[in-house]
């Protein structure tokens, strides 16, 4: 019995009549690897407008009764030679354009968005979230830890810059590559691949850092448009929050919180370290209240059950002492290079909780 044939990939659909534009708009998706199918009416446009991966609708189409009557969708972009008058952007905003893409200035961009719509899709990464009760209480380690213990690599983010900069603890401080002052203005839609290919990497982990000369905390924006780009390529996303200050979490770090596949809460077994992270936990409208606990234990601490039922919420796992780990990490070295090491074991737990 012979197999049914493989499904033809989805085509983009190019909505103008603007002949010069449409030679333009055919070589940059022939570029992207794509074959576009051109449609400015009937059946044959509402069957594409319905089916394709994106819609790059010309200026000169964006009168057209027919378009008009199309129900929104995502993935719609208005290109154009020159830049709109007011009432153009006014129908481009009207057909849910999420970008309109002035050639062939904006080319690059929309070659990237082309080969982004067809390329086959990847199962977004999960995204793990490491904040700490209290200063030193190991999250910037866990974090480190869980994203060289993916076995496919993953893409570490440090949202704490006054943290000292996570390439230190990596050993990657002469590493090439973005940090986030270079990356404060993101917004929106960005290429995963490109951003990984624009960071320094170590050890298979992709690494946006601080920067100790020119720190600056991310914009909410940005924070949020390089996760979602990290996690687009399929890979394990980690990012290493600061501690919230009084009036909690920043608005990026609430947002990545709230998208994050499992939220960890490093906390020393302490009582006054199980305490601040009880009011941290269930503080009203905390971002943090669905975390499970991390405890970082030591000879003469409380338990983990004793920490659990102070924060009022479960324990993931333990951190006993370890002198390797400190001392690597004095000397800037990896954490959890020995495959029986406790913090190994921990972070491949981290990762299979939030794999689901």
């Amino acid at each position: 019995m012979l197999s049914p044939p493989p499904p033809q990939p989805s085509r983009p659909l190019v909505v103008s009549r603007d002949e010069d534009l449409l030679d333009e708009v055919l070589r940059v998706l022939a570029a992207a690897g794509a074959e576009a199918e051109v449609a400015v009416g009937g059946p044959a446009l509402r069957r594409a407008h319905r089916e394709a991966p994106l819609v790059l609708v010309g200026a000169d189409a964006l009168g057209s009764g027919g378009l008009r009557s199309l129900p929104r969708r995502p993935g719609v972009v208005v290109v154009t030679a020159a830049e709109l008058p007011a009432a153009e952007w006014a129908a481009a905003v009207e057909v849910g354009a999420e970008r309109v893409a002035v050639l062939p200035a904006d080319e690059s961009w929309l070659l990237a968005r082309s080969a982004a719509a067809v390329r086959a899709p990847v199962e977004q990464g999960p995204l793990v979230v490491v904040g700490g009760a209290c200063g030193g209480a190991g999250a910037s380690t866990l974090a480190g830890a869980v994203a060289l213990s993916a076995v496919d690599g993953a893409v570490l983010v440090d949202a704490d810059v006054w943290g000292g900069g996570l390439d230190l603890l990596l050993g990657a401080e002469l590493a090439e590559g973005l940090r986030w002052p270079d990356l404060v203005g993101l917004r929106g839609r960005v290429a995963g691949d490109a951003l990984l290919a624009a960071l320094p990497e170590v050890a298979g982990v992709h690494l946006l850092a601080a920067d100790r000369e020119r720190p600056a905390s991310p914009p909410a924006d940005a924070l949020t448009a390089v996760v979602d780009a990290a996690r687009s390529t399929g890979r394990p996303v980690v990012v290493d929050l600061a501690r919230p200050g009084p009036d909690g979490p920043e608005e990026g770090a609430r947002a990545v919180l709230a998208d994050a596949d499992l939220a960890l809460l490093v906390v020393p077994a302490r009582l006054r370290a199980a305490s601040a992270a009880r009011l941290l936990v269930q503080a009203e409208g905390s971002s943090w209240a669905a975390a499970q606990l991390v405890v970082r234990t030591f000879p003469g601490g409380l338990g983990p059950g004793d920490v659990a039922e102070v924060v009022g919420r479960p324990v993931l796992g333990e951190l006993p002492p370890d002198r390797d780990v400190r001392a690597r990490g004095e000397r800037g070295r990896p954490p959890c290079a020995g495959t029986r090491s406790p913090l190994r074991a921990l972070a491949r737990r981290v990762l299979e909780v939030a794999a689901g």
